[in-house]
């Protein structure tokens, strides 16, 4: 096996010391342009020289699936380029070349006041800015079916995956429906990046309107969110550039703040939380071996210690419908007030974030002996595939988006989300140590995790926040 995987470490060496053409070249070809070139004979004199190196990408695609992921691991593991820091200590010794020229507050700095870091501009840039030869932007109409089918594979193959190549995120019409279409939103701020030649989708980055409260100021500003480059062509720094054309975008509508989130320190947070695990099903978890789990516990032990009961306890628990949107409405802007950061959510807002979607969008209310809502609790679902694995082909995550309790008490309303997740088929809830989550995380054997989230704002300083006083969850 050691032999075997050396072999193809060797051939990934010919990628990373290939000029980037062939890497455009192969995108622009796509799949279907490998086939036999036809043999010319050598001439007798030229009959010694060795053949020329294969192409890296065909070499790599033509393997199989479960050795190009040990390739990848490889190159995670020995990779000697500088990544993004994922602490406050490494942040400190890394130059951000991109950051340094954006509005958004020094590392290190002693924030006190309040207010945009660079006011509005009289005018806004009118042209695009400018992509690397070959390549052209587009503003996706997400309503056709075919770009929607483009834009969930570009993301399921290149998003996001596990630092050890065991599962990868899968996204769903639906779900990107939801994500990016709620109200107010705009086509202009859905931007890809094409290969010209083929017009194959290879970038996106996306923003959604908000309304967000960051102290005591309320301002309308844009969620930025599925920041997406393909895997092949990281070197061609267009992340950068897709930031600067979302932020045109956005000027262009007369907004200059933004919030997102990011799993890397960047200058500077506003805040930083942690991700906490509940494992829902033990046995599919280890099977899996699910990073984060608790090594040292057996199945048997596993299955008693996370062991949660048949039914919900909570009187007048029930899923949210139509009718309940103003109830639910009134109960997050009252709980919102409370938080530093958080967003301000209409009526139509609260109806599209928070109604029930199958495989998206799980939302419950309480309903009191006077027909008055007292308590909503809401979590969306992200499903990933698993690599290589004799059995199981994929994993069920919700991820808890609002608990929002007046008359029951937040850990006896969340064990009862609990419950309703595991029936829903849900293998394992995660949640942030946000808002008041940390009143129920223990209590309820969920899992703190090493993994942390630092929350952001473009165009605006303030002083920061603790992770207890963010009201605000951005699913992606």
């Amino acid at each position: 096996m050691c032999l075997r995987f050396t072999l193809y470490f060797e051939d990934w060496h010919l990628f990373t010391m290939t000029d980037s053409e062939p890497l455009d070249k192969t995108l622009a070809e796509g799949d279907g342009a490998r086939g036999k070139k036809s043999k010319r004979k050598l001439k007798k004199e030229d009959a010694w020289r060795p053949a020329p190196p294969k192409d890296p990408f065909a070499l790599l695609d033509s393997l199989p699936e479960k050795n190009q992921q040990e390739i990848q691991k490889a190159l995670h593991l020995f990779s000697m380029s500088p990544t993004p820091p994922k602490t406050l200590h490494e942040a400190k010794r890394y130059t951000y070349q991109f950051w340094d020229t954006q509005p958004v507050p020094k590392l290190g700095d002693n924030i006190t006041a309040h207010g945009p870091i660079i006011e509005a501009a009289l005018s806004v840039r009118q042209e695009p800015y400018s992509l690397p030869a070959g390549f052209s932007w587009d503003t996706l109409d997400l309503s056709t079916q075919t770009v929607m089918k483009e834009l969930c594979t570009l993301l399921s193959e290149n998003y996001m995956q596990e630092d050890d190549n065991t599962m990868k995120l899968t996204f769903s019409p639906e779900y990107l429906q939801w994500l990016l279409q709620p109200p107010n939103w705009l086509s202009q701020w859905h931007c890809g990046v094409r290969v010209d030649a083929n017009n194959k989708l290879v970038g996106f980055i996306a923003a959604v309107p908000a309304d967000v409260r960051v102290y005591e100021t309320q301002m309308q500003m844009v969620q930025v969110k599925l920041l997406c480059v393909h895997k092949k062509l990281r070197l061609k720094r267009m992340t950068p550039v897709l930031i600067r054309e979302v932020v045109r975008r956005v000027n262009q509508q007369g907004l200059g703040q933004a919030v997102y989130t990011a799993a890397v320190v960047l200058p500077t947070p506003l805040s930083s939380c942690r991700s906490w695990h509940r494992p829902l099903n033990p046995q599919k978890l280890m099977q899996v071996n699910y990073p984060g789990l608790r090594r040292s516990m057996n199945l048997q032990r596993a299955l008693k210690f996370f062991h949660l009961p048949e039914v919900t306890k909570t009187r007048g628990l029930r899923p949210m419908t139509g009718e309940d949107v103003v109830g639910a409405h009134s109960l997050l802007q009252k709980n919102s007030s409370r938080f530093d950061l958080s967003t301000i959510l209409s009526l139509q807002e609260v109806e599209h974030w928070l109604l029930p979607r199958e495989n998206v969008i799980d939302t419950y209310v309480v309903e009191g002996d006077d027909g008055t809502l007292t308590d909503v609790v809401s979590f969306y679902a992200v499903s990933s595939n698993v690599l290589n694995h004799p059995v199981h082909t994929e994993l069920r995550a919700a991820h808890l988006l609002h608990v929002t309790s007046s008359a029951t008490h937040p850990a006896d309303l969340m064990e009862d989300a609990l419950v309703l997740a595991k029936s829903k088929g849900f293998d394992i809830l995660s949640a942030l140590d946000v808002m008041d989550n940390k009143s129920f995380l223990e209590k309820l054997k969920f899992n703190a995790t090493d993994k942390s989230l630092h929350y952001y704002l473009y165009n605006w300083m303030c002083p920061g926040t603790r992770p207890d006083k963010v009201g605000l969850v951005l699913p992606s």
